[in-house]
């Protein structure tokens, strides 16, 4: 298991270019199973999680091809579903939470799907219904093996359906645009969500040849069609990275310019970083955050203390709000911040009430931090990361305290960002990593 070594107190300049999305890589590689025809994929991140799903496919038969960095080509002319079954790919599919949405292609493509329970982050429960209760009424049949923790579904033809999804679940959403795009008739998804991976998703299937209307809102319309030819496409900019990265800026007092990022693509994003007193800019094609030696928290208009939610998109996503609270505890103000979606991913402020910030866990999905203000730099201490995103909020405290502080389970932060201590140490960061 490898560590982090962070020497703190240095502040940043330069540029970074981030990474492809995390999130949208998984949707699209696992839409390249819908077709036989060749698909090529660019900025495809090279972390853990995506190289994962990338060996899953492998082991299902799908020709894959590294033809640059960021460049990959996938041809899954000939597919064998059976091979889930094998205890090692039962046990890399186990590892990753993604590997759920190559239930989709498979059921529509094959005829037959078998998924075992993926894991990844423990950051709370996280059910599949919606997946399967969406298969079920494009015609599937569902079984659940519960000793093995093994899905299968299986359907000699999916049918168009008028469905209501009973949460906007964004793999849940990817997975039945992917079944219903090769289906007969007419798919109605509502409540479907609407996050710029999906709406990528969507436009590559538009090219590979599917016909998919509303694509930006939560209510899509899917005509089936007999196949899918190949295409090529390009993964955004990682929204989370992006955000972490302006966190970082403000937390260690640092100038850094985010090449090739278009702010409206953001959502509100970087309105939420300017109530926390933290300026963003949009110079020609990059997004700039100029050096703050101090930031203050924003009030609500009624001079109550701010509130930080997560809620799906065109809301806050879940994925920062670990980045937001620990960026708050060096703020000039309180903000309350409350996780909706998912029940344990505050649990790492222990870590932070460690290093001297002052933060009262209201319950398992609200935290009030009472900023500092810079009158007190955290310090350093020994921590683990619990999952990807607490990883990377305590990668930033750790590069704002005084002293070295070492970080255990990076393996954790690898699987989101893709050589984060390289990139970081190239603009003076001093991140030592010990395996």
């Amino acid at each position: 298991m490898a560590s982090f070594e962070v020497e703190g107190g240095f502040h940043l300049a330069g540029d970074l270019t981030p990474q492809g999305a995390k999130n949208e890589a998984l949707q699209v590689i696992c839409a390249c199973l819908l077709t036989s025809s060749e698909v090529v994929i660019h900025n495809v991140p090279e972390i853990t999680d995506v190289l994962q799903l990338i060996g899953l496919l492998e082991d299902l038969g799908v020709r894959v091809k590294k033809i640059d960095r960021g460049v990959w080509s996938f041809c899954a002319e000939a597919l064998n579903v059976e091979t889930l079954m094998q205890p090692g790919v039962i046990s890399k599919a186990k590892s990753l939470r993604g590997s759920i949405m190559i239930a989709g292609p498979l059921l529509v493509r094959c005829g037959k799907a078998i998924v075992p329970r993926p894991g990844g982050d423990q950051i709370g429960r996280r059910r599949l219904d919606t997946h399967f209760l969406g298969f079920e009424k494009l015609g599937a049949a569902f079984h659940f093996d519960q000793d093995h923790k093994i899905f299968t579904v299986t359907s000699s033809q999916i049918r168009g359906a008028w469905i209501l999804l009973e949460e906007a679940s964004v793999t849940g959403t990817a997975n039945l645009i992917m079944a219903a795009v090769l289906g007969r008739g007419i798919t109605t998804l509502y409540n479907a969500a609407c996050e710029p991976y999906i709406q990528q998703l969507c436009m590559m299937l538009n090219r590979m040849g599917a016909k998919i209307q509303g694509i930006g809102s939560n209510l899509l319309v899917i005509e089936g069609v007999e196949a899918l030819g190949g295409c090529e496409h390009r993964i955004l900019p990682d929204m989370i990275e992006v955000g972490s990265f302006i966190g970082l800026a403000a937390m260690t007092g640092s100038e850094i310019t985010l090449k090739d990022v278009d702010i409206r693509d953001l959502g509100i994003i970087p309105t939420q970083f300017e109530r926390m007193g933290i300026f963003v800019e949009q110079h020609g094609k990059d997004i700039f955050i100029p050096r703050q030696d101090a930031y203050e928290i924003d009030t609500f208009i009624d001079g109550s203390i701010l509130t930080i939610a997560d809620a799906p998109w065109p809301g806050l996503t879940p994925d920062l709000l670990s980045v937001f609270l620990v960026v708050a505890t060096q703020a000039r103000g309180s903000v309350l911040i409350h996780q909706k979606m998912f029940e344990s991913r505050l649990f790492f402020v222990d870590k932070l009430i460690d290093m001297g910030a002052q933060i009262i866990l209201c319950d398992p999905h609200r935290a009030t931090v009472i900023g500092l203000g810079g009158r007190i730099r955290l310090r350093a201490t020994t921590m683990t990361s619990p999952d990807i995103r607490a990883g990377v909020a305590l990668l930033i405290a750790a590069m704002s305290a005084e002293g070295t502080s070492v970080i255990h389970n990076i393996d954790q932060i690898d699987r989101g960002y893709e050589d984060i201590d390289l990139r970081l140490n190239a603009l003076g960061a001093k991140i030592h990593r010990v395996n």
